[in-house]
């Protein structure tokens, strides 16, 4: 069994070898300092004797080296090859997995019922997938970066050691699951753990914050079972820079880092935008929130002057129509544009409440009823009738019902809608919309 001395030996990134074996692209030396990919770190780049490794895995209790090409005749088993991981790639990864330790440690300090769902490395970002009681919110971000970045100033110890699985597992809030499981146990009963913080007895014990959430509180940030590679102090890690937060499951919330060049050009880039803003706004960058507020306060104010001052323009066009009388009812029957159904319903009934604004004007003055018909792409008709005149103001007036209108209407030019005796409205009709006031007019 040839198992990666990587996680062991972390700062090793190049070494010579003997060559166990070759199978095409193939080949399996005596020890190795590749990390073969497992449990969400992604695996080693370099070269074997100057051919690019394109791949590292274990299989069968070995670490399997895949080459990019076919490797020359010369290497064959028994030979002594020199090696080189490349530096900055396993520095990068290195740093990233050593982040998502520390970052959960802030989430232990943050989030109740807290467990661990699993963690991924790619180029860009990282990820790490927290099973909470209640979903995280922007806050709960901000300071999951804040006190992680904290434990990177603090420059906290690193440390990991082999266990027996029953000691691993006895340790108050290790992080140990099925995903952290792979790479930390390597098929025996021993389990490797690794400690950021704290350190000789009682390292493994998960104590909870102070009054501030600082570190100070607690003897070690953070412990779980783990087989990746890991920085031997928290400051060599680097700025932290949370980018985002999903939700991938039931129960799970995903947070999303930087670290590294890509967390450095991010906060740069918030930076920029909050200066930006601050600038369109003529407020400092720690004074936006107040300057936002004001200005959310200024927009709904002005909203609401739009709203009523185009209410008003619709009353005045509707005010406009001519009236017609039919079966003893005064109708106000035309077409509006620019307008869709529901913005004329409160114009009509303004109209239709005319007479009640106006004490000693003689009453008839505001039409029983009124029919407005919209012009454009998609015709429709809007129904109001006033309620007096739903059931008659005595027993010869005829009852009007705005519902049955519109269903006269759709019956005759297509469409549908519907409604009650006082509102109605009708859409997708196949006709001019003068050739429905028309209609309305002549009925």
């Amino acid at each position: 069994m040839t198992a990666s001395r990587a996680p062991a030996e972390p700062e090793v990134r190049e070494f010579e070898a003997t060559v166990e074996s070759v199978d095409d692209r193939e080949v399996v030396l005596s020890e190795t300092y590749f990390y073969a990919e497992s449990g969400g770190q992604p695996a080693d780049r370099g070269t074997i004797d100057g051919v690019l490794v394109d791949g590292v895995t274990e299989r069968g209790g070995e670490v399997v080296h895949v080459l990019g090409e076919e490797p020359s005749a010369s290497l064959s088993v028994g030979e002594t090859v020199s090696a080189i991981v490349d530096d900055a790639f396993r520095t990068y990864c290195t740093r990233a997995h050593t982040a998502s330790h520390v970052l959960y440690g802030a989430a232990r300090r943050t989030c109740e019922d807290l467990g661990y769902a699993g963690f991924d490395i790619s180029p860009e970002k990282v990820r790490v997938d927290l099973t909470t009681a209640d979903p995280l919110d922007d806050e709960d971000l901000v300071e999951l970066e804040r006190l992680a970045n904290r434990a990177v100033w603090d420059s906290l110890p690193v440390s990991w050691e082999t266990l027996p699985e029953a000691e691993a597992r006895a340790l108050d809030g290790i992080a140990f699951n099925t995903k952290t499981e792979e790479g930390a146990m390597s098929g025996s009963e021993a389990v490797r753990v690794v400690t950021v913080g704290g350190g000789g007895e009682g390292a493994g014990e998960r104590a909870g914050a102070g009054a501030s959430g600082e570190l100070d509180a607690a003897p070690a940030w953070d412990v779980a079972a783990c087989g990746g590679t890991h920085v031997r102090n928290t400051g060599e890690i680097g700025p932290i820079s949370v980018l985002d937060r999903s939700n991938p499951g039931e129960g799970v919330t995903r947070v999303e880092f930087a670290v590294g060049p890509t967390a450095i050009d991010h906060d740069a880039a918030v930076h920029s935008a909050a200066l930006d803003a601050a600038t369109s706004l003529d407020a400092r960058v720690g004074d936006l929130p107040d300057a936002v507020d004001r200005l959310r306060g200024e927009v709904d104010r002005l909203e609401g002057e739009l709203r009523d001052a185009r209410a008003d323009l619709l009353a005045a066009r509707l005010g406009d129509f001519p009236t017609a009388e039919i079966d003893g009812a005064t109708w106000a029957i035309g077409a509006v544009d620019g307008a869709d159904p529901n913005d004329l319903r409160e114009p009509a009934e303004t109209l239709l409440a005319a007479d009640d604004a106006s004490e000693g004007d003689a009453a008839g003055d505001a039409p029983d009823a009124v029919a407005a018909v919209g012009s454009g792409d998609a015709p429709f008709v809007v129904v109001a009738v006033a309620d007096e005149a739903v059931s008659g103001d005595d027993a010869s007036d005829k009852a009007l019902d705005a519902g049955a209108v519109v269903g006269a209407v759709t019956g005759e030019f297509g469409g549908g809608g519907g409604g009650g005796p006082t509102f109605a409205q009708g859409g997708g009709l196949d006709a001019d919309p003068d050739a429905v006031v028309a209609w309305l007019r002549d009925r």
